[in-house]
């Protein structure tokens, strides 16, 4: 297939979500589940104007949704406001771990008494389909920086943690799959894959975007040109260089990305007051902001605003609008190959997988953990239905692949992988609209 024809369908793509915004706004359905059914229809199994091979398409497709993941990641970080100390923290660590772990034994349980799968593809099945997705988990995410909604907020924190702390489990199952002593080797997985690796990363990016948010500011604030910066140099370079020191450390390049996009935003917030509006929530860039003066740059409310909190206002709107647009693009793109991709590698094992995933496992890892008052009994529930699954696991799926598995094993990952990602943008890109907007209401005879 030539690449004007992939450019050319890419190109339709988009510009029928474009036109068709306004209706699909109002429609209990998400972008994905629409560009999902896009690519079924484009597929061969359809008009067949697409075909892709994802044998041969393996290593691409894996740095391809790694690259999705890691704007995603940094965008997350971005936008949590709130001091690590803060109590909706406790419950983002509480789903990014325990919540997390159990329900990767929960789905390796049932893949190996349930289907009578062996233990290794079991793990590295659980594992893959375990993290939830920051990249298709947009709509239940933090709205912007004064949302601090405990669902919201958990939900946001867990999409960004779980992503790389999934990644020792999927290494572990790799592991079961080709060593004949995997027991032997169990001890150096736990101190390189857990130990070093999950806080290396963590630290690296943290330090790293606080340290170059800080350096950012004083330099702009110092050479007056807080509006004129490109800001998504920054965002490319911070996200670049925060993953390549993880992974040259042996941390998670993932976990550093998010971490980078969380410590430069508590520059912003050091800049402008944890009890102060932050800074982008009064100004705002006009178009063209890089090419005109400084004092025609920018409109809202800016004499009442410090240098400081200028420069990192402008800096957080600049990269969070730069980070959402290539996000939403790989979306696209990714969601609408998994449709061209999905009826030859669909598996009717992935609905008693999905179901059980969706309604009893994920549900009921977040109904055991001990959340006080944290979370009321709706907020649990609602926690417990949107475990939403997508191109974080299509990339440990690939990365998987491109690590040695044999046909069979390559075959079973795939399809159920594949299968049960599909189900989850259909059943939660269909309820996700309506039930939010159930809770706002609730939300509001509540307050």
């Amino acid at each position: 297939m030539s690449f004007t024809v992939w450019v050319a369908v890419l190109g339709a793509v988009l510009l029928t979500l474009a036109l068709t915004s306004s209706y699909l706004r109002w429609m209990p359905v998400t972008t994905s589940a629409v560009c999902l059914l896009l690519g079924i229809a484009i597929g061969p199994s359809g008009l067949n104007l697409l075909k892709l091979s994802l044998e041969n398409a393996s290593l691409w497709m894996e740095h391809l949704t790694e690259v999705a993941v890691l704007f995603s990641l940094f965008v997350c970080g971005l936008k949590l406001r709130l001091p690590l100390t803060d109590k909706p923290w406790r419950i983002a660590f509480g789903l990014a771990g325990p919540v997390m772990v159990l329900t990767i034994a929960g789905v390796c349980l049932l893949l190996h008494w349930g289907l009578q799968l062996p233990w290794g593809p079991s793990l590295l099945i659980g594992a893959i389909l375990a993290p939830t997705d920051p990249v298709l988990a947009a709509l239940v995410q933090v709205n912007d920086a004064r949302d601090i909604d405990s669902v919201r907020f958990g939900l946001s924190g867990e999409a960004g943690l779980n992503d790389g702390i999934a990644f020792p489990f999927v290494i572990l199952g790799l592991l079961l799959i080709h060593s004949d002593n995997a027991g032997g080797e169990l001890q150096g997985w736990l101190l390189r894959s857990v130990l070093w690796a999950v806080p290396a990363g963590l630290l690296t990016g943290y330090w790293m975007g606080r340290g170059i948010g800080r350096v950012t500011v004083l330099l702009r604030i110092h050479n007056e040109d807080s509006t004129l910066s490109p800001n998504d140099y920054l965002a490319l370079a911070l996200i670049a260089l925060a993953y390549v020191l993880a992974e040259a450390i042996g941390g998670y390049g993932f976990l550093s990305v998010f971490a980078a996009g969380l410590g430069l935003r508590q520059v912003e917030v050091k800049s402008t007051g944890v009890s102060q509006p932050p800074a982008e929530h009064l100004v705002q860039p006009v178009v063209g902001h890089l090419n005109v003066e400084p004092q025609h740059a920018v409109r809202g409310d800016t004499d009442e605003l410090k240098s400081s909190q200028l420069a990192a206002g402008i800096m957080m709107g600049d990269m969070l609008a730069f980070g959402g647009l290539v996000e939403r693009a790989m979306e696209v793109f990714l969601v609408t190959l998994l449709g061209v991709v999905l009826l030859a590698h669909w598996d009717w094992r992935a609905l008693l997988v999905g179901a059980v995933l969706f309604c009893l496992i994920r549900p009921a890892c977040v109904a055991l953990m001990p959340w006080g008052t944290l979370l009321k009994g709706r907020q649990r529930l609602l926690i417990g239905w949107f475990g939403i699954r997508g191109i974080g696991s299509l990339f440990y799926l690939f990365f998987a692949l491109n690590h040695g598995l044999t046909n069979n094993v390559a075959t079973l990952c795939t399809d159920l992988t594949l299968s049960v990602v599909a189900l989850s943008i259909l059943v939660h890109g269909i309820s996700t609209q309506p039930i939010l907007a159930g809770y706002e209401q609730y939300k509001k005879q509540k307050s």
